[in-house]
């Protein structure tokens, strides 16, 4: 579980909710109406934007900002200079035997076993980057609807708004309703900014975090992959590879390899 997205969201509601309660209470930031407007309002421009396939898989999609398996880039290199030195040793085909033992990486898999086909290595290449573009636009499209959601949760908390003002300008004549009917009117405004600000925008921001962190594994993994199948030395796939990884990691590999 990513802890950071949990706390940010438990810390978020917990500060808004100790403001109200220290200045009013909470069932006075409770209308249904307005919640009806603006989740209703939300769902349904949503809805018009994507298909319904799309939009039937966000709570799996949501499911990455709070559930994703770190990638162990340290671990990947080490298991990658492992690999060039059996194939350096005993020649690229030795490969498969080591990848029918062990436990590796399916994308790591695909692409030995395209090595020990024999394959080009453009094809190998080219294969397993338009494996790595469709996991792009897989990632886009899967943020793209939380994007839309904090686009037009904030507008149609507007609306509600707008609405709450034209029936308020409506009931003039009775000056002591004028500031309850404003404070319902305004409801709507603070539930579009709400749900905009501290669920869909930061949860697509994490999304892009991550898919960030998938492409950049996928990435060290295909140079890694495509050394070996140069036959480059092992210290030479392992040089390829730290372009991807921080100082600290760095440092680990090198204490590993000493």
């Amino acid at each position: 579980m990513d802890i950071s997205t949990v706390i940010g969201i438990v810390m978020g509601s917990g500060l808004i909710l100790a403001a109200i309660l220290m200045k009013s209470d909470l069932g006075a930031f409770l209308d249904p109406a307005s919640a009806a407007v603006v989740i209703g309002g939300c769902s349904a421009a949503v809805m018009i934007s994507f298909p319904l396939g799309q939009i039937l898989k966000i709570m799996k999609v949501a499911r990455h900002a709070f559930f994703s398996k770190p990638f162990d880039s340290v671990r990947a290199v080490t298991t990658l200079v492992k690999l060039a030195e059996v194939a350096r040793r005993d020649g690229i085909l030795s490969l498969e035997s080591q990848l029918t033992e062990g436990d590796y990486d399916p994308f790591l898999t695909q692409g030995l076993r395209m090595a020990i086909d024999g394959q080009d290595p453009t094809v190998i290449e080219t294969a397993l980057e338009q494996e790595v573009e469709t996991i792009v636009e897989r990632h886009a499209k899967g943020k793209a609807i939380f994007d839309n959601i904090g686009k037009y949760a904030p507008a149609f908390g507007m609306i509600g708004t707008l609405i709450g003002l034209v029936i308020m300008l409506q009931n003039m004549s009775d000056a002591e309703s004028l500031g309850p009917a404003m404070a319902v009117a305004l409801i709507t405004t603070f539930y579009g900014s709400l749900i905009a600000n501290l669920f869909a925008m930061p949860i697509a921001d994490k999304l892009a975090l991550r898919s960030d962190q998938e492409i950049s594994a996928k990435l060290l993994i295909i140079r890694g992959v495509m050394s070996i199948q140069a036959g480059d030395n092992p210290r030479i796939v392992q040089q390829k590879m730290l372009a991807f990884l921080d100082a600290k990691q760095r440092s680990a590999i090198e204490s590993e390899t000493e």
